[in-house]
C-alpha cells in the first residue's frame, strides 16, 4: 500500500484528490494538511511514501516545505501541484528536491500513474510543464556544449544526477548514498562528461530536455 499525504490550503482540492486515490486498490491518504507548518508536523507524524504538495499554501509554500524538509533529511518523494503560473517555482521546486508536478486539474490515470511512479523513485515531469520550462530557458541559458546524445549513464550516475537536481552537495549526495564525498564527485564529473557540459546546472537542464530526470 502506497501512503500518501495530501498538502493544500483548499478542502475540495483535498477531497477530490483524496475522493480519486480512494478509488484505487494500492493508494491511500493518511493525512491531510493545509498549510505550511500543518504538513511539517503531519510528515513527521506520519512519514508518508508520497507528499502531493501545493506550491502556494499559507504559513509556509510549497517551496518552504520542501527546503525544510530536505534540511532536516525528512524529504519524502514529492509531486508539487500548480497550475503553470509561476515558471521560477517549478525551477526552484526541482532544484529544492521535487520529483514532479501535476495539474491541479488532473485526471484520474494521471493522477495515480504519477503517485505509483514517484513512489518507485521515477521523476515525473508531464510535458506541458518540460516544454514550458524549455521555453523559458531557451531564451536565458546558454547553448550547451555538446548536443550530441549523450552516452548512457549508470543506475548509479542517474541517481546521483536526481540528486544534484535535489540541490544537494557531494557531501551530502555521499551521506544519501552511503558512500564517500571522493566517489560522489567521481561520479558527478563523469554525468557532467556524458551530458557534454561543464557544470551542475546545465547537466540539470540538459537531463530536463533529454528526459533523463
Amino acid at each position: 500500500m502506497i501512503r500518501v499525504l495530501l498538502a493544500d490550503d483548499q478542502m475540495l482540492m483535498r477531497q477530490g484528490l483524496r475522493g480519486l486515490l480512494d478509488l484505487t486498490d494500492d493508494l491511500r491518504v493518511v493525512a491531510e494538511a493545509g498549510d505550511g507548518e500543518a504538513t511539517l508536523l503531519a510528515v513527521k507524524e506520519h512519514t508518508p511514501d508520497v507528499l502531493l504538495l501545493d506550491v502556494r499554501m499559507p504559513k509556509g509554500s510549497g517551496l518552504d516545505v520542501l527546503a525544510a524538509l530536505g534540511r532536516e533529511k525528512a524529504l519524502p518523494p514529492t509531486i508539487l501541484l500548480t497550475t503553470f503560473d509561476d515558471d521560477e517555482a517549478l525551477m526552484t521546486g526541482l532544484r529544492t528536491g521535487a520529483r514532479g508536478f501535476l495539474l491541479k486539474d488532473v485526471s484520474f490515470e494521471t493522477l495515480t500513474d504519477a503517485v505509483r511512479r514517484v513512489a518507485r523513485g521515477e521523476s515525473l515531469l508531464l510535458p506541458a510543464v518540460t516544454e514550458r520550462v524549455k521555453r523559458r530557458l531557451d531564451g536565458e541559458t546558454p547553448a550547451f556544449e555538446s548536443w550530441n546524445q549523450p552516452d548512457r549513464l549508470s543506475p548509479r550516475e542517474t541517481e546521483v544526477l536526481r540528486l544534484m537536481a535535489g540541490g544537494l552537495s557531494n557531501r551530502e549526495i555521499a551521506e544519501a548514498l552511503g558512500t564517500s564525498e571522493r566517489t560522489v564527485k567521481n561520479q558527478a564529473s563523469a554525468v557532467l562528461a556524458k551530458l557534454g557540459v561543464r557544470d551542475r546546472t546545465r547537466a540539470v537542464l540538459r537531463a530536463l530536455d533529454l528526459g533523463l530526470i
